[in-house]
C-alpha cells in the first residue's frame, strides 16, 4: 500500500472561453496518478460535507483511491486557476482550511503496511495541519520510503524564509525530493536552482535524500544522486495547460521506483545506489507522464496504458489514435 497525505481541493479554472471546476490539490493529484498507474494507494486529507466535498470523494473513488478519513464540517478548499491563453500557464488564488484533527491517534493504524508516504505543497506549509503532516513523516520514516514536493504557493505562504525552513525539515526526512525550478528560485533567491538541489541532496546526511529532481518545463527534468547528475529532454507536445503536470511527473517517478521494488525503508541502500542510467530511465518515464497531462485540459494524469503509448508512440498517445 502507498499513502499520500495532503490537501484536497477543487480547482475552479477560468479561461477566456469560460469557467470549469475540477477536483485537484497537488497531493490528491499524486494519489490519483499513482492509482491510475495501477498501484494500491490511500489518500489522507480533509474535505467538507458539501457538494465540492462530494465531488472530491467521488473523484478519488473513481480512480480506486482509498479514503480512510470521511468528510468534516469545514468547507471544502477551493483554488481558482486563471489560465493564460497564450502559453497555458496557470496562476492561482486560494480559499482553504488545512487541519487534520485527531490524526496523531489514528496514524499508526492508517500507515500500517504502507511502503511509501508522499506529501508536499500546502499541506506541509500551512498551520495547523503542517505540524501533523511533519509528525506523520517522522512516524513513517523508519519503515517507509518518504517523498516530498514543496510545490510552493507564494500567494498562500508569503514568507519565503518560513517556507524554506519548513521545506528543509521535510527534505531532510525524504528519500525522493522533486521541486520545480520556480520553487527553488523562490525559496533561494539569486541561487542557481540546480545548486540548491545539490545542497538539498546533502541535507539529513546519511539519512537524507537518495535523489533530488528538478523539473524545468520545456527544458526537461534534471536530477542529482550519488551517481552524479542526469537530465532528459521533455517530450514535444502541444500544451493545453500545465495544471497538474508536476503532480503527474511525481506520480510516475514514484511508480517507477515502486516498479523496481525500491520502496520501503529496507531498500534505502539500493535506492541510494541507483545508477545514472536507471535514474535517466525514471526521469524519462516521469517526463512522459507529464507530457500526457499537459496535452489535455486539467489535472488529468495518465493511466498505465496511456503512459506506455506516450513512451512508445508519442503522436498516437496525444491524438488518441
Amino acid at each position: 500500500m502507498l499513502t499520500v497525505i495532503g490537501e484536497a481541493l477543487v480547482d475552479v479554472v477560468q479561461r477566456s472561453s469560460g469557467t470549469q471546476a475540477h477536483v485537484g490539490g497537488s497531493p490528491l493529484n499524486v494519489a490519483v496518478g499513482l492509482a491510475r498507474l495501477d498501484h494500491p494507494v490511500q489518500f489522507i486529507g480533509r474535505y467538507g460535507r458539501d457538494p465540492y466535498g462530494e465531488s472530491v470523494a467521488a473523484h478519488l473513488k473513481s480512480s480506486s483511491v482509498l479514503l480512510p478519513l470521511g468528510p468534516d464540517e469545514l468547507p471544502t478548499s477551493v483554488a481558482t486557476a486563471l489560465i493564460d491563453d497564450d502559453d497555458g500557464a496557470a496562476s492561482y488564488t486560494f480559499d482553504l482550511a488545512w487541519q487534520l484533527p485527531g490524526l496523531a491517534n489514528r496514524l499508526p493504524f492508517m500507515l500500517q503496511g504502507s511502503t511509501l508516504l508522499h506529501t508536499g505543497s500546502i499541506a506541509t506549509m500551512l498551520a495547523p495541519g503542517a505540524a501533523d503532516v511533519l509528525s506523520a513523516v517522522e512516524h513513517a520514516h523508519p519503515l517507509t520510503t518518504v517523498s516530498f514536493d514543496p510545490n510552493c504557493r507564494p500567494s498562500i505562504i508569503t514568507d519565503a524564509d518560513y517556507a524554506r525552513r519548513q521545506a528543509e525539515k521535510f527534505v531532510a526526512l525524504a528519500d525522493v525530493v522533486k521541486a520545480s525550478d520556480e520553487d527553488l528560485e523562490w525559496l533561494y533567491p539569486g541561487v542557481d536552482p540546480l545548486d540548491s538541489a545539490r545542497r538539498w541532496l546533502a541535507l539529513g546526511g546519511s539519512e537524507g535524500p537518495a535523489m533530488v529532481v528538478v523539473t524545468r518545463g520545456a527544458a526537461g527534468p534534471w536530477s542529482v544522486n550519488a551517481a552524479g547528475e542526469t537530465r532528459v529532454p521533455a517530450p514535444a507536445v502541444k500544451v493545453a495547460d500545465t495544471v497538474g503536470a508536476g503532480d503527474s511527473f511525481m506520480a510516475a517517478l514514484l511508480s517507477g521506483i515502486v516498479d523496481r521494488g525500491l520502496n520501503g525503508a529496507q531498500n534505502r541502500k539500493e535506492l541510494r545506489a541507483l545508477s545514472a542510467g536507471s535514474l535517466r530511465e525514471l526521469l524519462a518515464h516521469a517526463a512522459a507522464a507529464a507530457a500526457v497531462t499537459v496535452s489535455r485540459a486539467g489535472a488529468n494524469p495518465p493511466t498505465r496504458a496511456e503512459l506506455s503509448r506516450m513512451e512508445h508512440d508519442p503522436e498516437s498517445a496525444v491524438t488518441g489514435n
